[in-house]
């Protein structure tokens, strides 16, 4: 018998999600919904390796006719009831809820119909999120989601949502969320077999964005050869057969971050394959045309505002961007249309053609991941 997955998904990067899981093998994709992608499991598939997913769980039911009335609940507690619930994962049972479009009922309503059933049906303690209350550890998570007028209730498949990485030992304010980041590096085409070249974060963060890109590429954690032994960022080159990921921050907290959290994504076997440094986005200091691929979240002016050269406007960026940039190389760019949040109004920053856009939803806001080509004096694509 099969096993129907759900993964959850940013709103927008669906498409990546199902692309991920087809390049992965790990099963049939069978359905996109609202921040989903449900697919057959394949037998002894790694679920919990999905990259741009929020999170993975295994649908235990699937329940039609679920309407806007509240006879819905007596519905959805039903569907619990009925469930073959194998063993619980712990003492304790939580729901989180969601749904698309208006109900006659809360998210809370929905929680506490199907938790309810759930932790009578394996004499547990249910633990109701109505009063802001926080599940305790280690209790088994179900979701529920309901889109039209069917529903599934599932159970994670992990013991923790997948956005959580067990890597991001240290953070700082407006880091970005793995699996977008993990979308950017696809979109960038990083997982593309026979990948070789500089990968550059000029606005690197915590590192999120590289170590993302570092999993889907699979590089060597010995490092490659063309960074190997640098005494300082100039005249980069990835090397023969190599990858290499290069990050840069002006906030001295950023790049201690970064590197402790490379640090905790790789086993403790030799340098790695990343290399952090302190540079203004505006000023940085990488030979011209050395860098295959460009990852960037730009400051949005909300938790991180634009500092130094940035601070009048992000021109500056993009004409580093461009410099760097190798003949046929790509930048991609999570940009937003906003002025005050860093954005580019009219499209396109100065010097760039869009090659592919990806609208997606964000902390409420509505950012677009972007591919961008170097734009020649002829106002096309490509080389100058």
């Amino acid at each position: 018998m099969l096993t129907l997955a759900v993964a959850r998904a940013v709103r927008g990067t669906e498409p990546l999600v199902a692309a991920e899981i087809r390049r992965a093998r790990l099963g049939v994709v069978v359905g996109v919904r609202h921040r989903e992608v449900w697919f057959e499991v394949r037998p002894g598939a790694g679920l919990l390796g999905l990259r741009t997913a929020d999170d993975v769980l295994l649908a235990a039911a699937v329940v039609d006719g679920v309407g806007h009335g509240r006879s819905a609940l007596a519905r959805l507690a039903r569907a619990a009831r009925g469930i073959d619930l194998g063993p619980p994962g712990g003492p304790d049972v939580e729901v989180s809820a969601s749904f698309v479009g208006r109900r006659n009922y809360t998210r809370h309503e929905i929680e506490d119909a199907v938790g309810t059933e759930l932790a009578r049906s394996w004499r547990l303690r249910y633990h109701s999120r109505r009063d802001g209350g926080r599940p305790p550890a280690g209790a088994t998570a179900w979701r529920v989601t309901i889109e039209g007028d069917q529903a599934v209730i599932a159970r994670r498949a992990g013991d923790r949502p997948l956005h959580r990485r067990p890597y991001k030992t240290a953070s700082i304010p407006g880091t970005l969320h793995p699996p977008l980041a993990a979308a950017m590096a696809q979109f960038a085409g990083l997982g593309a077999e026979g990948f070789r070249g500089v990968v550059l974060d000029p606005c690197c963060g915590a590192g999120t964005t590289l170590i993302e890109a570092h999993a889907l590429t699979r590089a060597p954690h010995t490092g490659p050869a063309g960074l190997s032994g640098l005494s300082g960022f100039s005249g980069l080159a990835g090397g023969v057969g190599s990858v290499g990921f290069v990050g840069f921050d002006r906030d001295p907290a950023a790049v201690a971050a970064a590197a402790a959290n490379a640090r905790a994504a790789l086993p403790p076997d030799g340098p790695g394959p990343f290399r952090w440094g302190l540079a203004d986005a505006g000023r940085l200091p990488v030979a011209d045309g050395s860098v295959r691929r460009v990852l960037v979240n730009p400051p949005w002016g909300r938790q991180v505002p634009p500092r130094g050269l940035l601070g009048p406007g992000l021109d500056p960026l993009w004409r580093e961007v461009r410099r760097v940039l190798e003949p046929g190389g790509l930048a991609v760019a999570l940009l937003h249309d906003d002025p005050g949040a860093g954005g580019t109004p009219g499209g396109a920053p100065r010097g760039f053609t869009i090659e592919q856009a990806l609208p997606v939803s964000l902390s409420g806001r509505h950012p677009v991941i972007t591919v961008l080509s170097r734009r020649n004096r002829a106002g096309r694509g490509g080389t100058r």
